[in-house]
């Protein structure tokens, strides 16, 4: 059967995973002592006050950012999994999609743009399910929706048999920075989880081959079905932030993603971007502050003391 490729801009419930608040009132913040390192400019300088809002319309909350020694830090560091702790999506989990259908002679190869739109989907099984229902379901699907819900389980599990495959060997490697980043938040005692849609397996598999053993005892992980309703929706957040026992505007998440930022700000947390391969036109209004990677010395964007800084918050009338 002829392979099928095609876009699916045209998937309603897609356009509405990304939609965005907007929030009302000015933030001015004022960068830490740390210079950061700009490869888009190929210069170092020190981070630009970056311009947000938050707050009611009608009243308006003025808010500064005093960096200061003394100041907490962050209750809780979160991160995203994929194209966070490694830039998965194009050459792992597509490839690993496609070997699924390939295996099952289903006719299907999702390319390298139809995935960057479907992307768009957060969940793996729906994802295939959003795009079985768009462009029709295989000839060996099952009829009926529950027998469909099993079918589509069972893909979804197979690929993450061959995903971790994958990660075990190694083939992908940890996006710059991350590692440093999650050592210091460690060593401070803030409290590090990682928060995903895609299957617990294989953000476990992440965690422990590409962090180690070490690191990974000392990580939360909440991902897959552990919550009925996927990113863009905060609930992921919202369970990281009461198992961990910490407010969720002592937080701060990275990500990547639009549903990713989406979900952290509904959460009531403060975001932090950095862009993947599939995220680096998307729209990061409402972030706290974005960047290309994390980045290690001597080409490091951030690190846990500008996480600080974003906390560091004096609110005014």
């Amino acid at each position: 059967m002829a392979s099928i490729s095609l876009s699916l801009a045209a998937i309603s419930s897609s356009k509405a995973l990304v939609s965005h608040q907007k929030t009302p009132s000015i933030a001015s913040l004022k960068p830490h002592n740390t210079t950061l390192s700009c490869s888009l400019l190929g210069t170092s300088l020190r981070p630009t006050p970056l311009t947000t809002t938050r707050g009611k319309a009608s009243s308006p909350i003025k808010i500064t950012c005093l960096a200061s020694s003394s100041s907490p830090l962050p209750s809780a560091l979160l991160f995203d999994c994929d194209g966070v702790l490694v830039d998965t999506e194009k050459d792992g989990h597509r490839i690993s999609f496609n070997d699924t259908f390939n295996e099952k002679e289903l006719g299907v190869t999702w390319d390298v743009d139809l995935y960057g739109e479907l992307l768009k989907i957060g969940g793996g099984k729906e994802r295939m399910t959003a795009y079985f229902n768009k462009t029709g379901w295989p000839e060996k699907a099952p009829k009926s929706e529950e027998e469909r819900k099993d079918f589509i389980a069972s893909l979804h599990k197979r690929k993450t048999e061959l995903f971790m495959a994958l990660i075990e060997k190694k083939l992908l490697p940890l996006r710059s920075g991350v590692a440093k980043l999650i050592d210091q938040a460690l060593a401070e005692g803030v409290k590090v989880a990682v928060c995903s849609t895609s299957n617990e397996k294989a953000v476990s598999a992440i965690v422990s081959c590409l962090l180690g053993p070490e690191r990974a005892e000392k990580i939360k992980i909440f991902a897959g079905d552990v919550v009925p309703r996927k990113k863009p929706d905060p609930a992921i957040y919202n369970l990281a932030a009461v198992t961990l026992g910490v407010d969720p505007s002592c937080c701060v998440v990275v990500e990547d993603s639009a549903i990713g930022l989406a979900a952290a700000k509904a959460a009531g947390m403060t975001c932090i971007v950095t862009k993947s391969g599939y995220t680096a036109d998307e729209d990061f209004l409402n972030a706290d502050a974005v960047f290309d990677c994390i980045g290690d010395p001597p080409e490091e964007r951030f690190d846990l003391a500008f996480c600080k800084s974003l906390l560091e918050k004096q609110y005014v009338s």
